[in-house]
């Protein structure tokens, strides 16, 4: 197996957990702020399609890897499925606010038909990209409580939820890739990495900006206003584009590996806090 910084007593929970809705959840339901919701919106649309092409491209390599890993996989596997199920429950809200998500969800299953047409390690290549994505993301999340102040229990509850896997498994697809590609040549290894990740973000930014603004004018927020706010919410104050951005540079580094920050006690903080521990079976 290639060589890991996965800690060796890691421990991959998935959580079955379901999440309910609140009768008097808002519109904009994060902390009233209309710009947060589109973009939290915006993200939670491709979540569904997105982590079934995950789940794919990550397991058709399970026979090909250490027993270890392969262990690893199919947890990942059993908790990305669980974040589709919430992901999709957490839509219909969306819908049933009266928003009309139609448009983004078929570009989102355009643009995954269009990479499923790639090499199955051209697709996993993806994956990784997508997956430092949100577990930098994720980070944020747990470490700043703050971003979902004043937002109904349910929803915050569900999407630290979601941030505490995403960082429980977030060297499953990186590590799979190292392994697959062990034989390459390091500095082509890396390479392939780098300009993957690169085109995966700049696509994955622009389209999430894009279906924000469109949630947006569905508010009846448009033009300037609606770009303005929404950059500022991203880059800005809280800012978390911003925020993301070392982290973000991170991975282009040679030597990278997502267990270079082991941030482990976030998830134990905010499993504590809301009361997001998966039981304990009874003997």
């Amino acid at each position: 197996m290639a060589r890991t910084a996965t800690p060796d007593d890691l421990v991959i929970t998935p959580r079955n957990r379901k999440f309910t809705d609140d009768a008097a959840r808002p519109r904009w339901w994060l902390g009233g702020d209309a710009y947060a919701t589109a973009w939290h919106n915006a993200l939670s649309i491709t979540f569904p399609a997105g982590e079934t092409f995950f789940i794919e491209s990550v397991r058709r390599f399970q026979k090909d890897v250490p027993a270890p890993l392969a262990a690893q996989i199919k947890d990942f596997v059993r908790q990305e499925a669980f974040h589709t199920r919430e992901h999709n429950s957490f839509n219909k809200r969306v819908i049933d606010d009266g928003y009309d998500v139609t448009d983004a969800i078929k570009q989102v299953e355009d643009s995954l038909a269009e990479a499923r047409e790639g090499h199955p390690v051209a697709q996993l290549s993806i994956t990784v990209s997508l997956e430092h994505f949100t577990a930098i993301f994720a980070h944020l999340a747990l470490k700043d409580p703050s971003l979902y102040a004043n937002t109904d229990s349910e929803s915050a509850r569900m999407w630290l939820w979601h941030a505490i896997e995403e960082i429980e498994h977030k060297s499953v697809a990186f590590d799979t890739y190292a392994h697959i590609m062990r034989d390459v040549k390091p500095i082509k290894r890396w390479g392939i990495r780098c300009a993957v990740f690169a085109r995966v973000s700049k696509d994955f930014v622009i389209k999430r900006w894009r279906e924000s603004l469109n949630l947006l004018a569905q508010d009846g927020i448009t033009g300037f206003k609606a770009r303005a706010g929404l950059a500022w919410y991203l880059w800005g104050r809280p800012g978390l584009l911003r925020r993301v951005l070392l982290p973000w540079l991170s991975y282009f580094q040679p030597g990278f590996h997502p267990w270079q920050i082991d941030d482990r006690d976030l998830i134990a903080g905010a499993e504590a806090q809301y009361d997001l521990a998966e039981p304990v079976a009874a003997e």
